[in-house]
């Protein structure tokens, strides 16, 4: 049940990550796999390019859910003895998280509960996307490990921990994307800047339970974009594409941050004026760091990103209806993204951001005209075949305890 993932996905963003060391900032869960698939994408990415390895990006995707899904049930166990458990018991440990999750995968389109299963008692199972995936999580991790590191030299047993993650990451020297972020160049400055949007808090001017980071944000909305369009039997296209606009969606805040829609709205001719500047600034800045073929793509992920569209040899059309994209162009060789279901996803999580927190305690007047604003909007509504009002409503009738977070 779709509900209940995004309630445990939620629960991420208050696990926090290094909590025995001293921390200059607060790092969760949530943030640390949205950032991994981040890195995730620039490794597949380039062993596609650059190997002419075959990538099954939703393997890739799934994948990335799952091990997310799964370090939500082991939750706060420190690193080391987690492995040493996932070692000598790790079947075990994962026929419990399965058993854990099942109820929970129910009414899940397209054999995801299936391939959930496989992926963690297959051995044999997409080993190719596990492997840049593991790599993913131990430069993420890496990418952590280096604000602990300069914040606290001194503390007992860090160069042990310096020494097993370098360890890990030089295990996969053997992906051309390990070895390109490595050298801390273009490629490393892509990912560091997605990094930074870990420190841009949403609903940054209202106290707010939990807290979430527009990066996790952003991933909480690709995650349930790409579920949803499970449902929709969209093609393998399809699927990457709303996954990883969801993913990238607000991606030019890392140069502009997070300027609230009422500002935008207020003042006439300033939301075209913000959408220039986001335009200019990922031109020049953010694209550069991306290989030149790669960038076509990444525009087709932050432009329009709420429209859908299609590509015909090469030329992007909008405003695509649901009808024609799913009857018409539900094929790879159209390039088919629902920027309609990003949308009503974006505003979904805003709306579960807003909701967790008042119903936590923690309220103010912006968080509370903010709920009642995008509820009004979607609480009958359906957007491209999938009724969002019932999933409101779920969200808005649920008591969530203290405790459950």
């Amino acid at each position: 049940m779709l509900e209940n993932l995004i309630e445990r996905f939620y629960e991420a963003a208050s696990m926090n990550r290094w909590n025995d060391h001293i921390r200059p900032v607060e790092l969760t869960e949530l943030d640390k796999q949205a950032h991994k698939m981040v890195i995730a994408y620039v490794i597949a990415k380039f062993e596609e390019s650059d190997r002419n390895i075959q990538i099954n990006w939703q393997n890739l995707i799934e994948g990335g859910i799952f091990e997310f899904l799964h370090r939500t049930i082991l939750t706060d166990i420190k690193p080391p003895v987690f492995h040493k458990m996932m070692e000598e018991k790790g079947e075990d440990l994962n026929k419990y998280v399965i058993q854990q999750l099942d109820t929970d995968m129910n009414g899940l389109g397209n054999n995801f509960k299936e391939n959930f299963k496989k992926y963690f008692l297959d051995h044999n199972y997409a080993k190719v996307e596990k492997r840049i995936l593991k790599a993913a999580h131990y430069m993420a991790t890496n990418w952590e490990f280096k604000i602990i590191y300069h914040t606290s030299p001194f503390i007992y047993g860090i160069e042990e921990t310096k020494e097993s993650i370098e360890n890990q990451i030089e295990d996969h020297y053997d992906l051309i994307g390990v070895q390109k972020i490595s050298l801390e160049k273009k490629s490393f400055g892509f990912i560091d800047l997605c990094g930074q949007l870990r420190f841009q808090e949403r609903w940054a001017h209202s106290p707010r339970l939990p807290k979430t980071s527009v990066l996790g944000h952003m991933y909480i909305v690709a995650i349930t974009s790409y579920l949803l369009s499970l449902d929709n039997n969209s093609c393998q296209k399809r699927l990457y594409n709303n996954f990883f606009t969801g993913l990238f969606h607000d991606l030019p805040e890392v140069l502009t941050k997070d300027i609230i829609s009422p500002i935008k709205t207020s003042i006439k001719g300033l939301e075209g004026i913000i959408k220039d500047y986001e335009e200019d600034q990922m031109k020049n800045r953010l694209l550069p760091l991306l290989p030149v073929s790669w960038r076509k793509e990444m525009r087709y992920f932050t432009q329009d990103e709420f429209e859908n569209k299609i590509k015909i040899d090469g030329k992007i059309i909008n405003g695509v209806s649901y009808d024609d994209l799913n009857n018409l162009y539900n094929k790879d060789k159209f390039y088919p993204l629902d920027g309609k279901i990003i949308k009503a996803c974006d505003k979904l999580t805003a709306f579960i951001e807003a909701d967790l927190s008042i119903k936590h305690g923690i309220t103010s007047k912006h968080l509370e005209e903010g709920r009642k604003n995008i509820y009004e909007k979607f609480k009958n509504k359906n957007v491209s075949g999938i009724d969002f009002g019932k999933l409101f409503n779920y969200f808005r009738d649920r008591s969530f305890k203290i405790d459950d977070f």
